[in-house]
């Protein structure tokens, strides 16, 4: 399920496409999180979903809610439970400055991708804000115009 890059050493676990079609993501950033044993080792087999996930600001801490972590199968009784809360690792700067825009009216904080950055695992997290449905529309009008053209483009160079 993990794509590797030979470059640095990043290698995807889990991706949230969703959250690109229901919102626009207009800033990223890295965040590590605080695991347990198992799972890490069960992320490092690929099995993390973070489709219902979203990202929380509680008193000065950034916590990750609804990520699933299957637990880990020769984990026994060392296993956690696979959605419970988890701590995101940010500068306090980082803190004040999301905790800033998420007053904003409409602006949410999304987790885009995991993924292991050498041998940390990483959340990749963007301040999004939400679609109106005539945005999704136009956005899949986009794509399947942009689809069309390509499409057209390989036939005419055989």
């Amino acid at each position: 399920m993990g794509k590797e890059s030979k470059g640095d050493g990043i290698k995807l676990i889990a991706n949230n496409k969703k959250a690109y079609h229901d919102y626009f993501i207009e800033e990223k950033y890295e965040a590590g999180i605080s695991l347990y044993g198992t799972e890490i080792k069960s992320l490092r087999m690929g099995k993390c979903s973070v489709k219902e996930a979203f990202v929380g600001i509680e008193g000065g801490e950034c916590y990750i809610y609804g990520m699933n972590i299957s637990p880990y199968e020769m984990g026994n009784i060392f296993n956690r439970d696979p959605l419970r809360t988890r701590k995101l690792l940010l500068h306090k700067s980082e803190i004040n400055k999301l905790t800033g825009k998420v007053a904003e009216q409409g602006y949410t904080l999304m987790p885009l991708q995991v993924y292991l950055k050498g041998s940390l695992v990483k959340v990749e997290i963007g301040l999004a804000k939400g679609k109106k449905l005539y945005d999704k529309r136009e956005s899949i009008a986009k794509r399947d115009l942009k689809r069309e053209t390509e499409r057209e483009f390989k036939i005419k160079n055989l």
